[in-house]
This record gives structure tokens, sequence and C-alpha cells, in this order.
């Protein structure tokens, strides 16, 4: 027998399975475990190449809102390709920590990154059930896969999802990555981080969001369309529930607090957009910004842009404007040509108009189709409300409800009152097509306090105040005068109100006045009260129609004002916003003060990137300014607009109609502000007989105005000067001029 010693120092030699069997056995193992180790090696390896650098994330800011306010500091829109408000961990109340991590992440303040019995107990649950049935991400690794990698759940993202989950630990306090999670995660309707969600679904910064609006809001992370308390309220419901019993089990809440918060009905208070206000004004700042910013910097860099506009002023311009059609629309009468909405695709029940994309108020006026009719009556729906409208409110139609509509019909109501239970008082209006504008501009600075563009920003983007060139009518005749008057004639200066033609290269021009009568020899004060236009022609020829059109430039006409006498009386295309702008040189003592949208912009950590001053001009003299506004006062007091005295505030102004009543005007103002208010249709098309600046558009500025100026200090006008102004010897030349439009007052 063969010693186990070797030079008597014992050897012990490894035990060999005696089998062949076991040999295999073992080499299969050591294979085996090679194999892993090689494999985990090489995972570790590929996976560990190409991660997204995290060294920045103590730096890194997410993308968030630029935010436009009025003058009192009040939101009136935001640009943004996500919703989303940046707010600090000590803005996330106790009570929407402990939510979101009793439901979310239990372990947060002692895992480092990833939570081994968590995923481990996952995969155990995963394998018995065959399939996912249980998460395992911690709110670390839910952060490291919204900041950079891709949703999809494949093995190869979620070795990823870890490794960085780990990297972020190690950078990051804990503070720092449940802020950073909670301004990122999305929380649906566009929404992302929990202040954007808490002022989107409850109108109220998150600080202060009560036990069970903070669980609602930390259900939604798992699956937010799933989960929406706007589209699924009874699923929110149940996830909300939960996530209060999660709280209870983890001793955050009492038993009494779980009972009473479970017990609360879901109570959305959705905030409107605030762009919807002052849609047009919003659009012309974006346009701005985006030239002097860029695109990015505009969506995505969170500035602050603080605006001349007051958000009181525009609710009263936006209800003036669309109350003045409306009673347009009922003087001529019921039209119908109502468009059906039900088609192979659109039935009732999937009917969205975009009317409705905003929660309405009383006071607004909406598109709404109509779900049934009946003999006497029908049922009207707008988003979620419904309403019925009877003989009453058919009573202007002169028809019967059932032979003017039919269900599909688009019509255009106004809602008079919202009630809980989501019905609705409404009277029934009408959209023919008419359209209005009106803006406002602040005479001591410029400040555009208000402006609406069109009669619906959601069907025509098109801002009629500032980008429609349309003839102005009589409205342009203050140009004339101020012309005469600077050149030193007076307002007691008189002139022969009778049949006159004049002789230009294209033939005899005969014009007329708007009621084809003639009143002798008058004043240019009566002359201009009562828009007469042979007066005004004459003072044209007289002073030079180039030299009538030098000063209107010089007021802020830059619109094409060819050299033709009948411009003179409005024959020319300019805007409202020129046309107000130029106006509000007459109370202002003969000083341009350029109009101004913007007041300053400041990036999102409050260094200002411009600040705008008013702009000043000067236009004419003082003595000539206070004249013109003294004759402008005759207008209101004794002239076309002399319905507008009614207010009992110091008022000018002057009304402009063109022919076949296309366009009707007023442009006034009191000591503080200028308002200008257009009304015609998009075409060339009558607004009809009688429809006049006095009509038509003058109502409108009255509504308008009887806000802007209550409550305030009326001011005065400057008088002017007495026996400053010599008389000028009245004189006819041969006209530069062609024949045109009659222009009336």
């Amino acid at each position: 027998m063969q010693s186990l010693f070797k030079d008597d120092v014992p050897v012990v030699e490894p035990e060999i399975p005696k089998t062949r069997t076991g040999r295999r056995l073992l080499f299969a193992f050591l294979v085996l475990a090679s194999a892993a180790i090689g494999t985990a090696a090489g995972l570790l390896l590929v996976y560990t190449v190409d991660l997204p650098q995290v060294d920045e994330l103590e730096r890194y800011r997410p993308s968030s809102i630029t935010e436009l306010y009025d003058d009192h500091g009040r939101v009136i829109g935001s640009f943004a390709l996500q919703r989303r408000v940046v707010a600090a961990y000590d803005d996330y109340p106790q009570v929407l920590r402990d939510a979101l991590l009793s439901i979310e992440d239990k372990d947060f303040y002692r895992h480092w990154g990833i939570n081994v019995w968590r995923i481990a107990g996952a995969a155990y649950r995963d394998i018995r059930s065959g399939g996912r049935v249980e998460g395992a991400s911690t709110l670390t690794m839910q952060l490291a896969r919204n900041l950079f990698l891709s949703p999809d759940r494949s093995f190869h993202r979620k070795i990823q999802e870890a490794l960085l989950a780990i990297q972020i630990e190690r950078r990051l306090t804990k503070a720092q990555i449940f802020t950073l999670y909670a301004n990122q995660i999305y929380l649906g309707h566009g929404s992302y981080g929990f202040e954007a969600a808490s002022e989107y679904y409850f109108s109220k910064p998150a600080k202060n969001l009560t036990l069970e609006e903070a669980a609602l809001l930390a259900g939604l992370p798992k699956w937010p369309a799933n989960y929406s308390p706007i589209t699924h309220p009874d699923r929110a419901l149940k996830r909300r529930n939960l996530v209060i019993n999660s709280m209870l089990e983890d001793g955050k809440i009492t038993a009494k607090q779980a009972a009473e918060a479970r017990d609360k009905p879901i109570e959305l208070r959705v905030a409107h957009d605030p762009g919807s206000l002052a849609p047009s004004y919003v659009e012309d700042i974006r346009r701005y910004l985006e030239t002097t910013y860029g695109s990015d910097q505009v969506h995505l860099g969170g500035l602050r842009v603080y605006t001349a506009l007051d958000m009181d002023l525009q609710r009263a311009a936006n209800q003036a404007v669309l109350d003045g059609l409306a009673a347009y629309e009922r003087r001529h009468g019921w039209k119908g040509k109502l468009v059906n909405v039900v088609t192979r695709d659109v039935t009732l029940a999937n009917f969205h108009h975009p009317d409705w994309d905003d929660e309405p108020e009383a006071g607004d006026y909406v598109h709404g189709v109509v779900t049934s009719v009946s003999p006497g009556t029908c049922a009207v729906k707008f988003g979620r409300f419904t309403a019925a409208l009877g003989k009453i409110e058919f009573a202007w139609t002169q028809r019967k409800p059932q032979d003017a509509v039919k269900p599909g019909d688009l019509v255009y109501v106004k809602v008079l009152a919202l009630n809980p239970d989501n019905t609705a008082r409404v009277s029934l209006e009408q959209d023919s097509g008419a359209q209005g504008a009106l803006i406002a501009i602040d005479n001591a600075n410029g400040g555009i306090k208000a402006m609406v563009g069109g009669r619906d920003f959601n069907l025509s983007k098109f801002n009629r105040a500032t980008q429609a060139l349309r003839q102005v009518g009589s409205s342009f005749k203050p140009y004339v005068y101020t012309a005469a008057i600077d050149q030193g004639s007076s307002p007691d200066d008189t002139i022969l109100d009778a049949p006159v033609t004049f002789e230009t290269p294209s033939g005899p021009y005969v014009p007329h006045n708007f009621d084809e009568k003639f009143e002798g020899t008058i004043t240019l004060r009566r002359a201009l009260a009562h828009s007469r236009n042979i007066p005004a022609l004459k003072l044209a020829d007289q002073v030079g129609i180039k030299k009538v059109i030098e000063y209107a430039h010089r007021f802020g006409i830059t619109s094409n004002l060819p050299p033709y006498l009948p411009v003179a009386i409005g024959a020319a295309e300019v805007t409202l916003y020129e046309q107000t702008s130029g106006f509000s040189v007459f109370p202002d003592d003969g000083v341009r003060v350029m109009p101004r949208y913007i007041t300053k912009v400041t990036d999102h950590e409050g260094r200002i990137l411009e600040e705008n001053y008013a702009e000043v001009k000067d236009v004419v003299s003082a003595q000539t300014a206070r004249v013109m506004t003294s004759m402008l006062r005759e207008v209101v007091l004794h002239g076309t607009a002399i319905r507008a005295n009614a207010l009992k505030y110091p008022l000018a102004g002057k009304t402009g109609t063109t022919n076949d009543f296309t366009d009707a005007w007023f442009v006034g103002f009191s000591p503080a502000m200028t308002c200008g208010v257009w009304i015609g249709y998009d075409e060339k098309k009558s607004l009809g007989t009688g429809e006049t600046g006095a009509h038509a558009a003058l109502p409108v500025w009255i509504d308008f105005m009887k806000v802007a100026l209550a409550g305030k200090e009326p001011g005065e006008f400057q008088a002017p000067q007495t026996g400053a102004i010599t008389v000028v010897q009245q004189k006819l030349d041969t006209p530069d001029a062609a024949p045109g439009a009659d222009e009336t007052h």
C-alpha cells in the first residue's frame, strides 16, 4: 500500500468523487459559476458604459413655465412645452411627502438608491404570478428613469436605472432627490410636478393641500391617465383611498383622520387657462419673445414677463365686445344656417368643441350642440353642462324651437348661470360672422391695458386690433382738422357746407354728406361734431392732402395713405392699433407715448433681461392738441357720439362709418385712457343699413369705459389758451385727388 506521506510530511489529497457522475457534476458547477461571474462582470461593464453623467445633477433645473403677469401681478398667460412650476423642498407640505412615500417608497430615507428586499419580493411575486404584478422601483430609480432613460421595460433599462439611482444617491441628499422628483414627475393633463398639478387640479399652491387632496395627487404617478380625477373620478377615488390607507398603516395619520378623509368626495377646482382671458394680447407677446430670446428660452427657460395689461379691464373689454355683437345680431334677426356636427365619425356623445376646453363662467358666450328637440323646447350641451332653450329664449327669432333647430346643430349661447348639478341657464344668441375688436391705451405711459382681437380666438387667431387694415371712415377727419388748426385756423372759423365738385386728373369728384343734406355756413367745430364730409374735404384741399397725410404719419399711422382727396374722409385703410394710438396724442398735450405691451422681463432667477419705460415723441403743440380735444369733446356733447355723454365724465372722440356700412368705428378718450372699437365682417360685407359707428361701435365703447372709469378720479382736459389762434383765409386749390368713396360720420 502506497504511503500518504512524502518525506515524512503528510500530504492531503483533494477528495475526488469516486464516481463518474460526481465528477461531471463538479465540472458543470465550476463551469456555471465561471460563466455566471463572467456574465455579471460583462453585464456590469456593458451597462456602465455610456451611462448618462449625473455629475451636473446638483445644478440641474427642470424646464419651467414662462409666466406673464398683468399690472397687478396676476398671471394672464404662460408658455411651456410642459406645465411645470419649480418648487423648493419646503414648498411641499409634510402631508404630501408622507402620502407620496407611503404609496411609492416607504423606505426612501433608509435605502441607498435601490431596495434589495423590495426587488426580491417583487421578483418572487412576479414569478409566482407569471407576469409583472408589482414594481420595485424606488423614488430615486423613478427619478433616474425620468431624467435619463426611456420608459421601456427591458432588463437592460432596469440595470441602468439601478446603477444610476446608486450614483444619484452618492451625489445628492434625500431632500434634493425628493425635490427633483417632485418637480419632474408627470401627473396628467400636461402637468409636471406637484406644484403645477396642485395649481391645475385645485387652483392653489401645494403648501395649502389638505390630506385628501395630497393623497389624490400622490396616487397619480403610478398611472396618471388611468387615475385622472377629471376623466376617471371613480378610479381616482379608489386610488386616493388606497393612499390614505397606506398612510394609516405607516402611522402617518390617525384612524379618525383616515376615516374623515376617505368619506370626503373629490372636489376639484380645475384652473382656467389664464391665456384664454386675453389670447390675442398673449399671442402678440409670444411672437415678440420668441423673436427676441428664442423659442427654447421662452418655452423652457421660466421667464417672468410683466405686462401693462389689466385683467379687470380685459374682462370688461371681452364682455363689451361680445355683448355688442350679440345686440347687433338680434337687431338683424335670426338667420339660421346652423352647422350640423353629426357625421359618420362624429356623434353627439363624442363631439367636442374648442370652446369647451375651458370651464365656462356666467357671462361667457359659447357654442353648444343641440342634443334633443321636442315641441316648445330643445336641450343643449356644452362641455359638462346641459341647458334647455324654450319659447322664451326663441322669442326674438320669431320661430318655434322645433322649426329652428334639430339634433346635432351647433348653436351659440350666452351663459347666464351655472348650477352645481351641471345644469345651466342660457340665452340663445347668434354668430353670423360679424366681428369686433377693441384696444385701450393708458395715456400716461402708453401701456396697452386691454385688447380684443375678435369674437372667438379658438376659431380665428387673426388679431383684428393689430392686423386688420380697414377703412376708417370719418374717424380720420381729426387729422384733417389738426393740420388746419396747426396751420392757423380756429374752431370758430366758418366754412360753407354746400355742393361742390373737385376737378381731378381722373375726372370730376362730387362728394356727398351722409344725410344727403347741406347746412350752409357752419363753424369748423360744428362741422367736425356732426361729421360733415364736404367741410372736411374743403379743409383738406385747402391745407393740401399731402400735408394732411404727413400729419397722420406724425400721429403714428404707418399704413400706406395714397395722396388722394377722399383719404380725408377715411378712404384709406389703417389698423385699430394705429388709430387708437394716434388719438392718444390729443389728451397728452400733443405728445405721442408709444404703445407698449411689456414693462419688464426677467429670467427664472430674477435677473432683469429688459425693462421698458415710456417712450415719447412730440407730434403737435400743446395748444393745437388742446384745441382739437375741445372740438372732439363737442362730438360727445352735441354731435354724433352724444350717447357717450350719458357717462357724465369728460370724454371726447370721433365716430367713423364707411360706404355701405362695411366698417363701424368709434375712437375716444378720457383724460386718462384712449380706447378704440371696430365692428365689421372680415370680408367687405355690409353690416346692414343704419349700422353706423354711433350705432354699432359706440355702445361697445361706452360699456367698456363705464367699467374703466368707475371709481376713478375723472380728471379734466386742459383748456386751450384763448386769443392765440388766428384765422386763415379759406381758399380752394385744385386738389391732387382722385374720385373715391363718400365717407360718413
